[in-house]
């Protein structure tokens, strides 16, 4: 029953306290803290709970970062590329007379550039995901019009024969 009393461990921390108070006077000077003491200034407490960085981890989190800068830079190269790539196929012109390949390489061109200093590793992935994403969907609509207009080729030759 006394094991199971609320009093049981202020009475433990009051005789580590009488302890480490008459310990302290002592000459041989035996210090005993509980966890339950905390710290004795702002300092202390920081030192304990602070994790503290060696040059060696500001070195691999540098690297660290400048690999990831490295990848997201190479993924968006390829996306600009496979941008390129996929104008070829837009070659009719659009209401002004201008090709379609060179209005879209031209509004890629400007959306790199106005992404190229951005760091926040979430942006940078959510555009690249974005811009793959419309490149599939663009040249999906091309082949389903290309589809389309083969098929409507066709039937006109077997109509007319």
């Amino acid at each position: 029953m006394a094991a199971s009393s609320p009093f049981r461990p202020t009475l433990r921390r009051r005789l580590l306290l009488s302890t480490y108070t008459a310990a302290s006077t002592t000459s041989s000077l035996i210090v005993r803290r509980c966890l339950h003491e905390g710290p004795d200034t702002v300092e202390e407490l920081l030192e304990r709970h602070l994790v503290k960085n060696s040059p060696r981890d500001d070195e691999e989190d540098e690297f660290a970062a400048r690999r990831r800068l490295t990848s997201t830079r190479r993924e968006a190269l390829g996306l600009y590329r496979d941008i390129l790539r996929a104008t070829r196929f837009f070659t009719w012109p659009d209401a002004r007379g201008i090709p379609w390949r060179d209005v879209l390489r031209e509004n890629a061109r400007r959306e790199f550039e106005e992404a190229r200093f951005e760091r926040d590793p979430e942006v940078v992935t959510r555009l690249l995901i974005g811009g793959r994403d419309a490149v599939q969907k663009a040249l999906d609509k091309l082949v389903e019009a290309s589809k389309t207009a083969m098929a409507e080729a066709e039937d006109q030759r077997r109509g007319g024969r």
